[in-house]
C-alpha cells in the first residue's frame, strides 16, 4: 500500500485481517510508524473500497517496531469493532468486500 513493496505482516482478528507494515519515521530520528489496513481475508488491496487504510495521526512516531506494530493492532481492533471514532469496516460489509 505504501512505497514500493512495503513488507505487510497479517494478523486476524474477529473475521477480517489487519495488515501492518512498520518503518523508520521520515522526520530523521530513530523513532517508527506504521502504515496499516482491514480488510476481508483474500481482499485485494489494490482494489478500491476493498480495505480501510490508516496511519498514525499527525506527527505521532513510536519508541520500537513493536510498539508501531503493537498500536497498529490496537487502532484496527477498534475499526472492527466499531469504536474509532472516524473509521470503519460498514463499507466492506455493505459493499461486500
Amino acid at each position: 500500500m505504501s512505497g514500493p513493496q512495503a513488507l505487510f505482516q497479517k494478523f486476524d482478528y474477529e473475521g477480517f485481517e489487519i495488515h501492518v507494515s512498520p518503518g523508520p519515521a521520515d522526520d530523521g530520528s530513530n523513532r517508527y510508524t506504521y502504515t496499516a489496513y482491514v480488510c476481508h481475508p483474500g481482499a485485494d488491496p489494490a482494489l478500491p473500497g476493498h480495505t480501510v487504510t490508516y496511519r498514525p495521526s499527525g506527527d505521532e512516531t513510536f519508541r520500537s517496531v513493536e510498539e508501531a506494530i503493537e498500536e497498529a493492532i490496537h487502532v484496527g481492533h477498534s475499526i472492527v469493532d466499531g469504536t474509532h471514532p472516524d473509521l470503519s469496516v460498514l463499507s466492506l460489509v455493505t459493499h461486500g468486500f
